[in-house]
């Protein structure tokens, strides 16, 4: 992430880019985990961050775009076999069905076909996938 590597090129900690920057810990730390996008925060929160850091608002939110755009993605373009069993599986977390385990194991059989046998997706594509649903 990008506030991660301007952190470590200033040898500057979170919590102090938090305190410079009059933001909470809590919400930066958000940020850097990837539970709150940049993008969904406030100007000023921005603003703040890249003022502390030196750089542009622009940097920072044009890598969140960035990366989101390339996130998205992922979800296009997949084999029928892995799209219908990603469906599958979004449609039973929100019916809250019965089955969520076996359309679990179902997904998690399918990203691995497409990855290791069938090689229509990359690792990092899989992984990607993996860390959102599985």
């Amino acid at each position: 992430m990008m506030i991660e590597s301007l952190l470590k090129k200033r040898n500057m900690t979170k919590y102090r880019l938090a305190v410079d920057a009059g933001i909470p810990h809590a919400t930066l730390n958000d940020i850097c985990s990837g539970k709150t996008k940049l993008e969904k925060c406030s100007a000023e929160t921005v603003y703040k961050l890249a003022k502390t850091l030196g750089v542009t608002m622009e940097l920072l939110t044009a890598e969140g775009i960035h990366q989101a755009e390339k996130e998205r993605s992922y979800e296009y373009g997949l084999p029928a076999y892995l799209k219908h069993d990603l469906d599958a599986y979004k449609d039973g977390l929100k019916n809250k069905s019965p089955l969520l385990d076996c359309l679990w194991g179902e997904l998690y059989g399918s990203i691995n076909i497409a990855e290791i046998n069938d090689g229509v997706i990359t690792k990092e594509h899989a992984d990607y996938l993996r860390a959102k649903y599985l």
